[in-house]
């Protein structure tokens, strides 16, 4: 079906009405610092499983800082489930060979996806240093792991551009870099209007991107903790965004609908424009993922 006959029957009939089932989804987890964040990580991972994701990830904090339970949840995800699981690695604080060491750790598991990332400084806000024995971005950590064995890498991407980085030229560059690296795919940022990754997907190829790009989809379970990951990371928030969001600050239960409305029909919209992949950063909680799946026609397997 193209683009353009798809776009026209999303229009004319029910949002999410006759979808053809060749949706494919991911999740994204952060290792748990307590045990009873842990029992939540897992009630979540159980809950999304039957959906059959082709991988979850599971994040690296700053400078390495979560190395050991990343691989603890990591190993324990290939242990006890059927679904590949896929481990954050970056360049911070870390020399090439502590890095090699992980990663044949992870191959040893049975891990063969890494999302390779170079990561945020241990300080918020610092600027990012390389080790003189390290690698300097993450394009050179791509062609390092190729080199240590053959793992399935996926790499970041900027939409609305790197807030480090000097244009949107030199952001599209180091994309390309770290896909002719070795790269498989690019999963976003995460962003609120669809015509942001449409022009983000045009310009990658203008620039000789071939590359499977995802987007990375943020339903806001939170708003105010959205717009301070926002800021972070270069994300515009639309002004109706935050006009949905008004006045839920004491009502969990509608703007758990309210989220979930949004984030589907952002996706739905995405589909309309030729999208089959989604990215969903969970935040280790799986209603809503769960919820925006079931609308999108993802349903247990």
């Amino acid at each position: 079906m193209n683009t353009v006959s798809e776009a026209r029957r999303a229009a004319a009939s029910p949002l999410f009405a006759g979808l053809e089932g060749d949706i494919g989804v991911s999740f994204e987890f952060f290792p748990p610092k307590t045990e009873k964040m842990g029992e939540t990580l897992w009630e979540a991972v159980e809950t999304l499983a039957p959906l059959g994701p082709r991988f979850v990830s599971v994040t690296y904090g700053a400078g390495g800082s979560t190395r050991e339970r990343t691989h603890a949840t990591v190993e324990r995800i290939v242990r006890e489930t059927a679904i590949p699981a896929a481990a954050h690695l970056t360049c911070v604080e870390a020399s090439r060979a502590e890095i090699e060491e992980v990663a044949r750790a992870y191959w040893e598991t049975g891990v063969r996806h890494i999302v390779a990332l170079r990561g945020d400084p241990p300080v918020a806000g610092a600027r990012f240093e390389a080790r003189p024995d390290g690698y300097a971005n993450a394009a050179e950590l791509v062609a390092g792991l190729k080199a240590i064995a053959p793992f399935e890498i996926s790499v970041g991407a900027y939409p609305e551009v790197h807030p480090e980085a000097a244009n949107a030229k030199a952001d599209l560059d180091h994309l390309k870099r770290k896909i002719d690296a070795g790269a498989d795919r690019a999963i976003t940022q995460f962003f609120f209007e669809p015509d942001t990754f449409f022009r983000f997907r045009d310009a990658a190829a203008a620039a000789g991107i071939d590359a499977e790009l995802v987007p990375g989809i943020m339903p806001v379970s939170n708003f105010a903790a959205v717009q301070r990951m926002s800021g972070m990371t270069g994300t515009a928030v639309p002004v109706w965004l935050d006009h949905l969001f008004e006045g839920l600050d004491d009502h969990p239960a509608a703007r758990q609908l309210v989220s979930a409305t949004v984030a589907a029909e952002m996706c739905r919209r995405l589909y309309a424009g030729g999208v089959r992949q989604f990215h969903f950063y969970t935040l280790n909680r799986a209603e809503l993922s769960y919820a925006i799946c079931h609308l999108l026609g993802v349903r247990p397997r």
